[in-house]
């Protein structure tokens, strides 16, 4: 009995430690920032502008707007939670060949971007940007990507907006879905304080959506993404299943890049 209670003990104190770091240190595992210089010079194949936009809070905001020589229109992309805009500025590109214009962001702590991060604070930067694209393009000429932990904050923008189309790339149900796949014996529905509920904002879109996954997503599972499309009406969603496609490179198969191919070949328009 003695020894029974003392494991009991051990198993309370590590899960007592667990919670206890994981409620500290979240923030650190969900962002995975890295900075660059202030004087850091971006170097890309296409033509582009660097440009800061300044939040209310004082948040200094660093982006790159990619032109493409005769846009058809823009594609406001929000990116995963790691690397800066050195990287996925080559990453986004991809999409300039089929004569868009991209403005890609990064998020505050990320690049030179400065500011305190908080969930609701990546919301208005997110909307900072999409308004910079209204400012020089019509509403039905712009797309809003997401991809990966950027799918919830390009939900939001959707939602919250009128854009032609919404793009995601790996998304989640929401960040608590995929915590709790993570450590099924923890509260996770408690510690978090980032939820990211693209569950809730997915319901008040009205715009197109076409969500990409992989069945072989080692770090958000294609059941998450699945059940997200699952609360779009099905006359507005596409799914994209791409077969064995892991979380970084789905890019490498056809059925991702001939989706894009169908959609960012013709004009923008409201339905799929």
């Amino acid at each position: 009995m003695k020894l029974f209670l003392k494991i009991l003990a051990a198993i309370a104190v590590i899960l007592i430690l667990s919670v206890t770091m994981l409620y500290a240190f979240q923030e650190k595992l969900i962002f995975l920032q890295s900075t660059l210089p202030a004087d850091y010079t971006f170097q890309f194949d296409e033509d582009f502008e660097e440009f800061n936009l300044k939040n209310q809070d004082g948040a200094v905001l660093n982006a790159i707007h990619l032109k493409a020589e005769k846009p058809k229109g823009v594609i406001v992309y929000y990116h995963g939670n790691a690397g800066t805009l050195d990287r996925w500025g080559d990453v986004a590109s991809y999409f300039t060949q089929y004569n868009y214009d991209v403005i890609i962001m990064d998020y505050r702590g990320y690049g030179k971007s400065t500011g305190e991060l908080s969930e609701k604070a990546l919301y208005e930067d997110a909307q900072l940007f999409y308004d910079y694209a209204k400012n020089q393009f019509q509403e039905d000429q712009i797309f809003v990507y997401g991809r990966s932990l950027g799918t919830g904050i390009a939900t939001y923008v959707a939602a919250n907006n009128n854009p032609a189309m919404l793009l995601l790339e790996t998304p989640y149900l929401n960040l608590t879905d995929i915590a709790s796949r993570r450590f099924p014996i923890l509260p996770m529905d408690r510690l978090l304080k980032y939820k990211f509920p693209s569950d809730e904002f997915i319901t008040e879109t009205t715009c197109p959506i076409v969500i990409f996954h992989g069945t072989a997503d080692g770090v958000v599972p294609y059941e998450s993404g699945r059940a997200l499309g699952d609360l779009v009406p099905q006359e507005r969603l596409e799914f994209i299943t791409v077969p064995d496609g892991k979380h970084k490179n789905l890019i490498e198969f056809d059925e991702y890049r001939n989706a894009i191919k169908k959609i960012m070949g013709n004009t923008p328009s409201k339905t799929l």
